[in-house]
């Protein structure tokens, strides 16, 4: 009688605190991650950049923390401001995503940068991302490398004007 009690009392334990644990964790899809990609990388090259877009489809704010890749020593955030004509870029900690809200990482603005590449980024290839959330967790993504110097996901253009496109 006593081995039954025990056990049902184990039982009941493991199935509330497992309740308790999915009512803390934000759905699996309250943050989506659209339209990853990556410029190439010249050959050389020890540093690359990714961009891409975090929708927050939950009720409640999220931040993104960090980021790994294994085609890099470590991968960081920045934020490129123009302060007196001068162009800066700076490391940013973490991301803020609000409820609700898109964060776009693009050219010339804020962008994951990855440091100590391991190989060249070629184009055609793909990047694998693995993003660390506050809450949402690990949400790994592919993102795909363009050109050198593309500007934009899609056509992934280079920096020049191209006549055909307007």
């Amino acid at each position: 009688m006593r081995r039954a009690s025990y056990l049902i009392a184990v039982v009941l334990l493991v199935f509330c605190s497992g309740s308790a644990t999915k009512a803390q964790t934000p759905a699996a899809n309250s943050i989506v991650v659209e339209q990853p990609w990556a410029r190439a990388t010249p050959p050389g090259a020890k540093t690359g950049a990714a961009y891409l877009t975090v929708v927050n489809n939950g009720t409640t704010a999220d931040r993104l923390l960090g980021a790994t890749t294994p085609l890099a020593d470590k991968v960081e955030f920045h934020r490129e401001t123009e302060e007196n004509g001068v162009s800066r870029m700076r490391e940013v900690p973490g991301v803020e995503v609000k409820p609700g809200a898109k964060v776009t990482f693009k050219p010339g603005e804020m962008h994951i940068m990855m440091v100590g590449l391991k190989q060249p980024l070629k184009e055609g290839q793909n990047l694998p991302l693995t993003l660390q959330f506050e809450k949402a967790g690990n949400v790994a993504v592919t993102a795909s490398i363009g050109k050198v110097g593309a500007m934009e996901h899609g056509n992934m253009g280079g920096m020049m004007p191209d006549a055909s496109r307007k």
